[in-house]
């Protein structure tokens, strides 16, 4: 099927966003946009569809590592032309983000919160994702994947702009999506990431899942890591251990987008996973408690604990675990 078929609802209103906006309407212009977009909805839908295998949906504010670890966001489901249309809306914003008791930090980040959110569909699903910039600086987002050149994200949208990034989800697997802006590891490394999972048609058995992902901050901007983190916190999951059940299933999604340092381990204590590499198969390739990562590679994890009590998991650097990227799994009978 071609990528490149846009929806034909609506051209007009879709042009003119591809098109900046219009020259002439700046922050209004923009802020009209978005208004009309969100009133032109042919279906209300933020649930599931039938087969996906996530369970229920955490509450509470989805910047906090616990909650983080198992939100995912399927969009607003539409139909149009008898396709799935799955539309996510996100904001790029500049906010401050405490990452302990004495150090804050200066994000760039989506819908405030570091990682952004993760996003998640089926293969073959239509993926609508409208970006609106927001943040002061000229952002993007580039989606790991497969799509066409216009939607590759690699051209700025400028402050106060919308832009709608529109492809269908493929193939399915664990897919990073961040900013592509000069410099991108500063772009990257101040908040501008996040994951994309798509599901296979035929979808994975039921597990408890959960998504990590590994960051890094250069709190001085010297160019290096000063505290790195499980999804954005550094040390959270060591003040506040995983509860998971003994003998249960975990389906780890595990993406590494540590910029300055060039690769990175992931370790867990008294258990081995197996693994799904990129997440693009069914079936795993290997068995270890250790993998290594480059920046951006991310794999599928699983496994499950025999014995209850508290799990340390890790990188085996033990510089980059010490300095926050070290957390615990409760295991409860």
């Amino acid at each position: 099927m071609s990528t490149e078929k846009k929806i034909s609802k609506f051209p007009n209103r879709r042009q003119f966003i591809y098109g900046g906006l219009g020259a002439g309407l700046g922050i209004g212009g923009s802020i009209w946009a978005w208004q009309q977009l969100g009133r032109s909805r042919l279906s209300d839908s933020t649930v599931p569809l039938k087969g996906e295998t996530h369970l229920p949906k955490p509450q509470g504010d989805p910047s906090n590592p616990l909650v983080f670890l198992r939100n995912f966001d399927y969009g607003t489901i539409k139909q149009e032309n008898g396709r799935t249309i799955r539309e996510f809306r996100v904001e790029a914003r500049t906010s401050t983000l405490q990452l302990n008791n004495a150090v804050s930090l200066i994000s760039w980040n989506l819908n405030g919160q570091v990682p952004a959110p993760t996003l998640r569909a089926t293969e073959g699903d239509r993926i609508r994702v409208i970006f609106f910039n927001k943040a002061g600086h000229p952002h993007s987002l580039h989606f790991h994947g497969i799509h066409p050149a216009e939607m590759d994200g690699v051209k700025p949208v400028r402050n106060n702009q919308v832009f709608i990034y529109e492809f269908d989800a493929e193939p399915y697997g664990v897919h990073p999506y961040h900013c592509h802006i000069a410099p991108v590891t500063r772009h990257i490394s101040k908040g501008l990431y996040g994951m994309m999972v798509i599901d296979p048609p035929e979808p994975r058995p039921q597990a408890d899942e959960m998504v990590m992902i590994m960051g890094g901050y250069d709190v001085n901007e010297d160019h290096k890591n000063e505290l790195f983190a499980f999804n954005g916190k550094p040390n959270y999951y060591m003040q506040h251990p995983i509860d998971i059940k003994q003998n249960q299933r975990i389906r780890l999604y595990l993406l590494n987008m540590i910029e300055y340092d060039p690769v990175v381990t992931f370790h867990i204590h008294a258990n081995f996973f197996q693994v799904y590499p990129t997440g693009m198969t069914t079936t795993p390739t290997q068995s270890s408690d250790v993998i290594t990562m480059g920046t951006a590679e991310r794999q599928i994890l699983e496994f499950s604990y025999r014995y209850p009590g508290e799990y340390m998991f890790h990188p085996h650097q033990d510089a980059i675990a010490e300095s926050g990227c070290m957390g615990m799994f409760n295991v409860i009978s």
